[in-house]
Formats: structure tokens, C-alpha cells, sequence
């Protein structure tokens, strides 16, 4: 099994720049930064090797550094130490942010062909998969109008569509699940099963827990930029329940439901 991702010893800090004072906390860091200045880890030394095929859920609360570990593999950040290595032979399409690199005056139809060469396709390979992404969008009509008219929810569903459309080969997807109403959503969560049992790797950050168990064998839990736990999703979920207080839910039972509901669908 080839390995997609390796970390080893990934650390980033931020720099931020205190413009205005909004606690004592900040004003006394102050004292010893006088130029305003103060650093934020969002990860530290951070070791972690994901496999072609597997599909991982990262867990933790907010500011754990999930986001920061995303941006990360996609190379939207650079680490300040450590070795990243990814294998290049794969593609791989980041969902962070649904319909980032839209251009508001463009129709929807120009904005696929715009988002799928932003992935590294042909106009071409785009013409191919135009009507199917149209389709499981439910956009009809309003394809061909300028994507600055959409609602939030028609925005979200063509950024999703063409993205889980073009069949990735690497899949890494932050918290973008709130596309559209309930059976939409259903929609989603159907293809990226799919895409799962086709063999793609996907890497999940959410705060849904009870998703997450279901769907990843593996999960690896930041606390505070740190790996706190990295394993079977079940007991990982389990003691990141009990480290928040949580009763813990049974898996199997949650796959049962889940299954049946999204057979339904």
C-alpha cells in the first residue's frame, strides 16, 4: 500500500499582529513583544502517515489545529519545521471551503469549467462531466445565470458537485456537509461513500462525531496542535468522549442507522 501523505515533526506557528489591545492578556504579552507581536502554535511536531485507500476522520475542538493540518497537505501552508512528503502521482482536491475560486459574474456553468482547470483538468475532461455535475447539482435552469445571484445553498451545491464529480483520487474535506436541506444532503454523504468504497482517500475534518465513526476506520484526535490519540475510530471516539464528559455512543448501532438511512435516500 503506498503511503499519500508522511509527516514528520510538522510544526506551524502564526504571527499575529495585536492592532488593537482586547484583553490584559494581550497588553501584558505585550510587555515582552513590544512591537505587538505574539505567536500562535497551531501544531506542534506533529508524526503522521496516511495510506493509499484509507479514509481518517481528525477530531478535536476548535482551534486543535484541524484546519491548520488540512492546509497543511494541500500546501496551502507551509510548515516553519518538519518534512511533508506527498506522493505527486495523485490527484488530489482539497474541499475547504465550498466554491472558493468562484467568480461572482460568471454563470454557473463558466464556473465549472473555471473550478475543474483550477483542479488540473482539460476543458475537455470538464465538457465530459458538465451535464452529470448540472444534474446531481439540482441547479437547473439557473446554471446559466451569474453565480453572484445564487443563495448560500445553490453556491454550496455547485462547489460540491464539481468537486466530488471529477472522481479525485485524494479527497481532503472540511466541515462542508451544510450544503442544501436534508435530502441534498443525503446526496452528498451517498457519493462520498461511493467515492470511499471506489477506493478514494479521503480525509475528514468534522465536528460530527457520530458521522465520522461511521464512516472512518481511523481517527486521529489534535488537542491543542498535538496528536492526543491516533487509531480505531471507536476507541479514539470513545476517550475523546470521556475527556469531554460525553456519554459514549455505540458505533455499530449508529452504522445500523445511518446505513438504513442513507439506503432510503
Amino acid at each position: 500500500m503506498n503511503t499519500i501523505f508522511n509527516l514528520s515533526g510538522i510544526s506551524v506557528s502564526f504571527d499575529r499582529h495585536t492592532i488593537k489591545q482586547r484583553s490584559l492578556r494581550h497588553a501584558l504579552g505585550n510587555i515582552y513583544n513590544r512591537n505587538g507581536h505574539y505567536k500562535t502554535q497551531a501544531l506542534k511536531n506533529i508524526n503522521l502517515s496516511i495510506q493509499e485507500g484509507e479514509q481518517v476522520g481528525i477530531i478535536g475542538r476548535n482551534g486543535a489545529g484541524k484546519s491548520t493540518l488540512l492546509r497543511v497537505l494541500t500546501r496551502v501552508i507551509t510548515p516553519q519545521s518538519g518534512e511533508l512528503h506527498i506522493d505527486k502521482s495523485k490527484h488530489i482536491v482539497p474541499l475547504l471551503e465550498l466554491g472558493i475560486g468562484f467568480q461572482p459574474d460568471l454563470t454557473g456553468r463558466e464556473n465549472c469549467y473555471l473550478s475543474g482547470i483550477l483542479m488540473g483538468y482539460s476543458r475537455d475532461d470538464i465538457g465530459k462531466k458538465i451535464d452529470s455535475i448540472i444534474r446531481f447539482s439540482e441547479l437547473g435552469e439557473f446554471i446559466d445565470e451569474p453565480v453572484k445571484n445564487y443563495s448560500s445553498g445553490m453556491y454550496a451545491r455547485l462547489a460540491f458537485s464539481i468537486a466530488t464529480d471529477v472522481r479525485p483520487e485524494v479527497l481532503l474535506v472540511d466541515e462542508v456537509f451544510g450544503v442544501g436541506d436534508e435530502f441534498f444532503m443525503r446526496k452528498c454523504i451517498h457519493r462520498m461513500q461511493l467515492l470511499m468504497h471506489a477506493g478514494t482517500t479521503v480525509i475528514f475534518v468534522s465536528h460530527n462525531l457520530d458521522f465520522l465513526v461511521t464512516q472512518c476506520k481511523r481517527l486521529i484526535w489534535l488537542d491543542q496542535g498535538t496528536v492526543a490519540m491516533d487509531g480505531n475510530s471507536d476507541e479514539v471516539a470513545a476517550s475523546y468522549r470521556a475527556s469531554q464528559g460525553i456519554k459514549t455512543n455505540n458505533g455499530n448501532q449508529i452504522r445500523k442507522e445511518i446505513s438504513g438511512i442513507f439506503s432510503r435516500s
